[in-house]
């Protein structure tokens, strides 16, 4: 019988402290700005080893007056942008930094251990945010912009319908449809895209605001005001598609009235656009992010870019288009003599008529 011999290493030599090993160092230039030293400056205990734990948390919904500091905190920097502010605060075996915005804050701690990070921490943000509206109706929504000043979101609580309430405002195959989109969980996502298209004052929006509500436990709603903008500006895109990234959370970007950016020719007339909001939906962005995309258009399916519909990119194609004759007349209570969209069926049943101002009548013809 062959033996084999066993190498055993009764002490192992220790490993190196990784700060030995890479040191850390930290340049500014004229491109860093104040929040950056802030950045820099937090670091630098946990870099060298003096403190070996940090812990960051969001705070979504900061109430007003909150002061983010824990007590006996003894501030080292504050810092005050246009649409920011950041203090770094320091104590017995730790350091801290927020970032404010108007309605939410950034909080991280660095200490000399994890329990004391994890009680710095706590105390920092005790009563720091606003409960969630117990209104069933609200549903807080973000909605993005291009400021003078970089990319800003704003949130704001945004009255929601639930999909029973308004289900009857829709064609029976489009509300077919959308019972099976509204019932959909995070786990059986097929696709990135969502897609609703068809003529002005169908319900499209109000559909989006329903689907907010009943995705609301895993989804958070943004809407991008200035979606033209987003994808001619790769900067602008990366904030929005990965700066308010929540591991624990979908994001669904709202895109409304996006026909030149999908139509068939859009490739040609607006350049890099059209490549990246694919890729934000199944390329390497959507791929490193939980990100879905919702886009209304007023455009026909077969007028749309084909790469925008191809199998497997969009999660749902929905046509929301008018009532036919027996669906308007049931919806209105009285005869509808053609098939009629949401928007011409609510005016008719509020007798609501445009008003116009009387010009007088003008007479052409020949003078003799």
């Amino acid at each position: 019988m062959s033996q084999q011999s066993l190498h055993v290493v009764k002490n192992p030599a220790p490993q190196p402290d990784p700060i030995t090993v890479l040191p850390v160092r930290v340049q500014l230039d004229d491109n860093d700005s104040p929040m950056d030293v802030l950045d820099a400056l937090l670091i630098t205990q946990f870099s060298a080893g003096g403190h070996t734990a940090a812990h960051t948390v969001q705070v979504k919904r900061l109430r007003d007056g909150a002061r983010l500091l824990p007590d006996g905190a003894r501030v080292i920097r504050t810092v005050r942008e246009d649409d920011r502010r950041g203090v770094l605060a320091a104590g017995d075996g730790w350091l801290l930094q927020t970032v404010q915005w108007q309605e939410s804050a950034k909080v991280t701690v660095t200490a000399v251990s994890d329990e004391l990070a994890a009680k710095v921490l706590a105390e920092t943000v005790a009563d720091a945010e606003e409960p969630e509206a117990e209104d069933g109706d609200v549903v807080t929504m973000g909605f993005w912009h291009m400021s003078m000043n970089g990319p800003r979101r704003r949130a704001r609580d945004i009255a929601t319908p639930s999909w029973p309430e308004i289900r009857q405002n829709y064609a029976s195959g489009v509300a077919t449809a959308l019972d099976k989109l509204l019932g959909l969980q995070a786990d059986v996502l097929a696709g990135r895209l969502l897609l609703l298209h068809g003529p002005p004052g169908t319900g499209k929006t109000t559909a989006l605001r329903a689907l907010a509500r009943a995705w609301r436990e895993w989804c958070q709603v943004d809407c991008v005001l200035d979606p033209e903008r987003l994808f001619d500006d790769p900067a602008y895109l990366m904030e929005v598609a990965l700066g308010y990234d929540n591991e624990d959370q979908w994001r669904l970007l709202l895109l409304e009235d996006c026909d030149e950016l999908i139509r068939g020719e859009a490739k040609q007339s607006t350049g890099q656009a059209l490549s990246r909001l694919l890729n934000l939906t199944d390329g390497l962005i959507g791929q490193g992010s939980r990100t879905l995309v919702g886009i209304t258009t007023n455009e026909d399916l077969a007028r749309l870019h084909p790469a925008v519909i191809r199998p497997g990119r969009c999660l749902a194609q929905i046509e929301v288009g008018p009532l036919s004759q027996d669906e308007a007349t049931a919806w209105l209570g009285r005869h509808v003599r053609d098939r009629a969209t949401l928007a011409e069926l609510y005016a008719m049943r509020n007798d609501l008529a445009p008003v116009m101002a009387e010009t007088a009548e003008e007479h052409t013809g020949l003078y003799l």
